[in-house]
């Protein structure tokens, strides 16, 4: 792929979230997703790729369903994990850790999957290759605090704040770290683990199989780990994913099994979060703050840009 390519799908990511922040705390989810959704198939229209979506659309007439093609239909040929808006709800309600993110990845190198539910593991590269998801969690803790050389009171575990983790709380609690409980946008927490800075060592729970893959993009570009199995809620679930292929129905992904070869991955910050700051509108523009990576060279940039309205009709 293009290096030129990774600043292209900021614009995309940044579109998706001026659009859907002007519907921050206004109650309804699915207007600010189809805002965002909408707003990065236009910018994509002018971007120079082949794209074909792997994972995307959360609706019936989303442009980012499974199998749609996106861009100028010109340049690299390129496999795409997107989600418009992760954290829709805690957006509509005017909280925290909204994004918009999309992962690229060369043909057939990023997992192509249905949208259930999947649970997860993920961790930064001091703590690769020592979590195993069929574990308990306590295992797990104790792992991460020696990977990090740190007592488990002062391991942090992010989980989503969901009735079906009530178990997992109390056997985090139970072991004496600390949790961050986060409302939505696992994608976030999950990325945070392998940021610098980030209070954030270990992500656990279920949460979107979409949400799992754009996640494992960042942390392949990171050197982060992650782990990951499908949940299954009802037999249309299993025959989702027997539909895609996949024989073994209690199947442990890797991070090589979600995302691999070369990738790019980006996102802008929506509402403040675990990641990113959220856009800051101004008189006359916003301002906005992206990260964009690239598994290749493993080089991390942070973009703050000034959008003026006046310049930019779309906005």
């Amino acid at each position: 792929m293009d290096r030129n390519l990774a600043l292209e799908v900021v614009r995309v990511t940044e579109a998706a979230a001026l659009y859907a922040s002007r519907l921050m705390g206004r109650g309804d989810a699915e207007q600010a997703n189809r805002a965002a959704t909408e707003a990065m198939a236009q910018v994509f229209s002018s971007v120079s790729i082949r794209g074909r979506i792997v994972s995307g659309g959360e609706y019936e007439d989303s442009p980012f369903a499974r199998g749609m093609m996106v861009g100028t239909n010109s340049g690299s040929e390129v496999d795409i994990a997107i989600d418009p808006l992760d954290g829709k709800t805690t957006c509509a309600n005017g909280g925290n850790n909204a994004i918009a993110a999309i992962a690229l990845g060369e043909k057939d190198e990023l997992f192509s999957t249905p949208q259930i539910y999947m649970e997860k593991i993920a961790v930064g590269p001091e703590a690769r290759g020592v979590v195993d998801i069929t574990q308990p969690p306590e295992i797990n803790i104790k792992r991460v605090a020696r990977a990090k050389d740190k007592y488990i009171e002062d391991v942090t575990v992010c989980v989503l704040d969901r009735e079906r983790h009530c178990d997992l709380i109390a056997s985090i609690r139970a072991t004496g770290a600390r949790i961050k409980l986060i409302n939505d946008g696992d994608i976030s927490g999950a990325v945070a683990t392998a940021m610098d800075g980030k209070a954030i060592d270990i992500l656990m729970g279920s949460g979107g199989a979409m949400q799992g893959v754009v996640a494992a993009a960042a942390l392949k570009c990171l050197g982060g780990d992650i782990q990951a199995r499908f949940i299954y809620r009802n037999e249309d679930d299993k025959r989702k994913v027997l539909d895609t292929g996949e024989k073994d129905l209690d199947r442990i992904y890797g991070i090589g099994d979600l995302a691999k070869g070369n990738i790019v991955f980006a996102a802008t910050g929506i509402t403040n979060g675990e990641l990113l700051p959220g856009v800051l509108f101004v008189s006359g523009g916003a301002q906005t703050h992206s990260v964009v990576m690239r598994s290749k060279t493993r080089t991390v940039r942070y973009i703050t840009a000034m959008h003026q309205f006046d310049y930019k009709p779309m906005y």
